[in-house]
């Protein structure tokens, strides 16, 4: 009889023909799809034609120039050319032009490119976030893309998973990127360090896809190899009219064996935000109000999508972004670009005088369309707040909500939704 496994060995075992795997072992499996971007794309396609003139499948290698496009100089035109030719040359059904693209992350889900029991490896460590499809999905280098894009195999050491169990009931206001963010402040930025996180319980269940891709996200942000939960109807309703392949849901054995489980009231979830430079470094927003800011961003692919959009627009309507304050919005997808102008949230942002940009990660790493001076502080719906992060190494990045960072942007500081009635 095979050994009670959790749903990231189920899905490793499944990829490796195995019947049975156990955390720490070692085993070579089977890719579904192999993902670059534009900053990681051109080392990996050097990597690939060294082992072979053509890639495993044409289908299953997915190229998003999104970091720093459209080309912000010379050099970032270069990198992306190299991606270009390379998608035209190997015949890459997935490749993903401006005009086309999104940040990748809020893309592939939003295309049906990936599913449940799918594995993913991708040339971003942010890869993770399709494990709120019920996939394992995680970042690696270049070079083993390079390697995952001409055999379509790559080796993994099976993780142990932490369970995360979150009952009960979200108070108004609390959103995913909320439980996120509270999980890493109890845990720490290496609290799950290469250890798979299963998210469950009734506050999670609760959740639209939007908000569980959020925490998803950022499971990197605590060490997380993947960060996975389980497939319900809410999985099934965002899947089934949009993915490409057959799926499958794979779930933790009652008897799993677990390398811990923390157990998380919700009603003890408030609105966070992490500060400088850590995202373990969270405090409830109530108690960071004399923080002043220069600058809000609302996007990445943590928090570009609609429901973000909708929040932040919740906000902002019949307001003004405060004099002292840009607030940049990056819908995340062309497809979340022309939803925001159909549902008028496009012109809520315009005369709330935000900048609205075409999809691009942006400023999220430090790249353009948005970078922090010397002492300039930034409230973010981006992933991480590390020094430097998003210009100046004495600039600073604060970690929060979309609603959080829109209240922020009106006030001239740190706030909550509430602090401008």
């Amino acid at each position: 009889m095979a050994r009670a496994m959790t749903m990231a060995e189920k899905i490793l075992a499944a990829h490796a023909g195995l019947e049975e795997v156990e955390p720490g072992q070692l085993i070579e499996c089977d890719l579904d799809i192999v993902l670059a971007n534009d900053v990681t794309a051109p080392i990996a396609i050097k990597t690939s034609k060294q082992i072979s003139d053509k890639v495993f499948d044409a289908n299953r290698v997915v190229l998003v120039p999104d970091h720093y496009v459209p080309n912000k100089d010379i050099k970032s035109a270069e990198q992306a050319k190299i991606v270009r030719d390379f998608a035209r040359e190997q015949g890459i059904s997935h490749y993903y032009e401006v005009g086309c693209m999104g940040v990748e992350h809020a893309l592939l889900p939003e295309q049906g490119v990936v599913g449940a029991g799918d594995l993913i490896i991708g040339a971003d460590s942010h890869t993770c976030t399709y494990g709120a499809l019920g996939a394992f999905s995680t970042g690696v280098g270049s070079t083993d893309a390079g390697v995952g894009m001409a055999t379509g195999k790559a080796w993994f050491k099976v993780p142990e998973t932490i369970k995360f169990v979150v009952n009960g009931k979200l108070a108004p206001g609390v959103v995913g990127k909320d439980v996120i963010l509270h999980i890493i402040g109890l845990i720490g930025v290496d609290g799950a360090l290469y250890k798979a996180m299963e998210f469950t319980g009734s506050a999670i269940e609760a959740l639209p896809m939007d908000e569980r891709l959020s925490i998803s996200n950022m499971a990197i942000e605590a060490g997380g190899k993947a960060g996975l939960i389980p497939v319900d109807d809410v999985t099934r309703a965002y899947m089934d009219s949009r993915v490409e392949r057959p799926y499958t849901a794979y779930y933790s054995d009652p008897d799993a064996q677990f390398a811990q489980v923390i157990e998380i009231d919700a009603a003890d979830i408030v609105p966070t935000v992490a500060f400088p430079h850590l995202p373990s470094n969270t405090r409830p927003v109530a108690q960071a109000r004399d923080v002043k800011i220069d600058q809000a961003v609302i996007g990445s692919c943590t928090n570009g999508r609609l429901d973000d959009m909708r929040q932040a627009a919740a906000v902002l309507k019949g307001r003004k972004v405060h004099p002292d304050v840009r607030c940049i919005i990056i819908p995340a997808t062309q497809q979340v670009y022309r939803q925001c102008i159909e549902e008028g949230l496009t012109d809520i942002f315009l005369d709330a005088n935000c900048a609205v940009s075409t999809p691009t990660c942006g400023p999220c790493l430090g790249g353009y369309m948005g970078i922090l001076a010397a002492g300039e502080r930034a409230i973010a719906t981006t992933n991480r707040n590390f020094v430097g992060r998003m210009g100046d190494p004495t600039s600073e990045v604060y970690l929060a909500s979309p609603a959080v960072a829109a209240a922020s942007a009106v006030l001239g500081h740190i706030g909550l939704p509430e602090d401008l009635d």
